[in-house]
């Protein structure tokens, strides 16, 4: 039996019991709040930490996270557990895609941050260094933001150390997501790809989109929880078992090059071609000013589903 307290932030959680709060922070100068979940089990093993809500919008894995936290028993846990399911708080309180307020950047590419950056880059430090870092495995749940519809898949880093790589493609396939896609040049910023360059084996799931949170979707992200729990050793849980996955090298992303608006002629899950029509983008005018093709064969990942689109934002990636 653990004998230890454990300790995360200004957290302490004795063996067998959870300790919560919403600690208040500041970065550059803006005050913030994050909800944060310990859990010490009564038994030793690893310690798992969750994040959800890096993207304020994203709800399935943010719902998904808070059940984990609130319903998991203690007495029952091997090692240690903490999940902080709105990681951004700024981003979902303003209901913001893509950004973390206050400095519009992207929370997802500051990672493992800067002690004395911006907002989100200070955010990212605090995370990667009281949170990940702590880590023995890693889980960040993701989905569509709401202007995405998006087909469930994982992402891991592929990286120079392959036993690193066969942990975290081993943990994605026990989460249990049909598609992985396993990445050389994985997101930069990112929290997965940092936690992969510090040594720990990491996944980020996606699942949902468009701002809804089902019930079905939510339930398939607490079942992936629940699997990959049970794969580090840290819980026995049953779930419905995982089905057979696909490994996808490749995710081409499609931006568009003009303001204007946005015409998909696609959905997500489709089996797509290389340079086949995807969409187009007209100007206010309703003229076409780009033809979207994909950037390669595969699958369509996620979709912009929102009419208005900006120069440079996302159309849609495909999964090869």
């Amino acid at each position: 039996m653990s004998k230890s307290s454990f300790t995360i932030a200004s957290l302490i959680a004795q063996p067998g019991e959870r300790a919560a709060a919403v600690l208040d922070l500041t970065f550059a100068g803006t005050p913030t709040k994050m909800p944060l979940f310990v859990l010490n089990g009564a038994h030793d093993g690893p310690t798992v930490v969750v994040t959800a809500g890096i993207h304020g919008a994203e709800y399935v894995g943010i719902e998904a996270a808070m059940r984990l936290a609130t319903q998991t028993d203690p007495a029952q846990l091997r090692g240690q557990l903490v999940v902080a399911p709105i990681s951004s708080m700024t981003a979902f309180a303003e209901r913001a895609i893509y950004i973390a307020p206050p400095d519009s950047k992207n929370l997802n590419r500051c990672f493992p941050g800067q002690a004395d950056g911006t907002f989100a880059e200070q955010l990212a430090h605090w995370i990667f260094t009281h949170l990940i870092s702590r880590a023995d495995f890693y889980l960040d749940l993701h989905g569509g933001d709401l202007n995405e519809a998006l087909v469930p898949f994982s992402i891991v880093k592929r990286s120079r150390d392959a036993a690193l790589t066969d942990k975290a493609l081993g943990l994605a396939a026990a989460f249990g997501i049909p598609l992985i896609l396993a990445v050389d040049d994985a997101v930069k910023g990112g929290t997965f790809s940092a936690a992969a360059d510090a040594g720990i084996p990491a996944v980020l799931a996606e699942i949902g989109g468009q701002g809804l949170w089902p019930e079905h979707e939510v339930q398939e992200m607490v079942h992936g929880l629940h699997r990959a729990l049970a794969h580090t050793g840290s819980l026995d849980v049953s779930a419905p078992p995982a089905p057979a996955t696909r490994v996808l090298e490749e995710m081409a992303w499609l931006r568009s090059q003009h303001d204007g608006l946005f015409y998909p002629q696609c959905r997500v899950g489709d089996e797509v071609k290389r340079r086949q029509a995807l969409g187009r983008v007209t100007d206010y005018l309703g003229n076409t000013v780009q033809v979207a093709e994909s950037p390669a064969d595969g699958t369509v990942l996620f979709l912009v589903t929102t009419l208005a689109m900006n120069n440079g934002d996302p159309l849609l990636a495909v999964g090869a």
